[in-house]
């Protein structure tokens, strides 16, 4: 059987807000748990805020094999250029391996490009080797700048009272 995926016959499309349900579904399927709520909320706010988020997909026919989620921050972290935080991007298990990721980050990449975005940036957990891997292929280098987190949940040691 010889499928459009297999010849590499992508290309992006803006995602529907019936795709909601297809997404969650590709994304439990590499992360193992549901995030619909993350998603909901997602596509609630590109559908309020269309200028502040761009929602691509890749589809086979009327199926949804991929897609890619990213939101645009207009003058943050001191920046005068708009920049795109990648915040989901995800491809069905049986189309990996067939450039429907490729396609999915050309495509955004071309539409931020439209927009006059400067720069693409996004975060991968240290130990998820196959999500760094795929950053790496598409063109991602380490940032300049180091992520800095806290518990809220643990009181901040203050050390002795003395003064």
């Amino acid at each position: 059987m010889h499928s459009a995926a297999a010849d590499g016959d992508h290309s992006a499309c803006p995602l529907r807000a019936a795709d909601v349900e297809r997404v969650i579904a590709i994304d439990r399927a590499h992360t193992g748990r549901s995030r619909s709520r993350f998603f909901e909320k997602r596509f609630a706010a590109a559908a309020a805020r269309p200028h502040d988020f761009i929602a691509i997909g890749i589809r086979h026919g009327d199926a949804l094999s991929g897609y890619a989620i990213a939101r645009i921050l207009h003058g943050e972290f001191g920046r005068e250029q708009a920049v795109a935080v990648l915040d989901a991007v995800g491809v069905e298990p049986h189309a990996r391996e067939r450039g429907v990721g490729r396609a999915l980050i050309d495509g955004l990449i071309a539409a931020l490009d439209r927009m006059g975005v400067g720069s693409l940036t996004s975060q991968a957990a240290w130990n998820n080797h196959e999500l760094l891997r795929f950053f790496a292929a598409s063109g991602f280098a380490l940032a300049p700048r180091l992520v800095l987190e806290r518990s809220l949940a643990e009181p901040l040691y203050e050390g002795s009272e003395e003064v």
